[in-house]
């Protein structure tokens, strides 16, 4: 007798439905081949800009939100951004992957959307302040508490 398995992943389609949907997150979506882009606007709170994102997402594999506009480097006024995996264009770091943070099972319009208006709200205080308050790892980091290795990459 097999073992009934967890949720199934959602395909780019079904992702897209959801994404059409939304009434928090409009946007504009395209589907082809199985690959799925959303692009629209965030906006972390009502006295924020709004800042035009692209997610571009494959069943199965990792989704990735790029920023548009405006341009983040010229408003961090030459300073390195904080908590993105590529400065330019910037690709937002917004969970570890395989850590399950984000699973292909979970909708993107209830989780990395509203997960990228909580990121623009800690950039725009880190503008500020330069001091990052949002929290997260990247790959390679140690554990919290834990000194690094020496010679390790960071």
């Amino acid at each position: 007798m097999a073992m009934p398995r967890g949720p199934r992943a959602l395909t780019a389609a079904q992702q897209e439905v959801h994404l059409r949907m939304s009434r928090v997150f409009p946007g504009e979506t395209r589907l082809r081949r199985g690959r799925l882009t959303w692009r629209g606007g965030v906006r972390p709170t009502p006295m924020s800009r709004a800042y035009q994102i692209r997610l571009d997402y494959r069943a199965g594999e990792t989704a990735e939100v790029t920023v548009e506009s405006p341009d983040l480097r010229s408003l961090a006024d030459g300073r390195r951004l904080p908590h993105v995996y590529r400065q330019e264009p910037p690709r937002l770091c917004l969970y570890l992957p395989g850590t399950g943070e984000w699973r292909p099972q979970l909708r993107l319009d209830e989780t990395l959307l509203p997960w990228s208006a909580l990121w623009f709200f800690y950039f725009e205080e880190w503008l500020e302040s330069d001091d990052w308050k949002g929290g997260g790892m990247h790959p390679g980091d140690p554990p919290s508490g834990a000194e690094p290795i020496e010679g390790a990459r960071t």
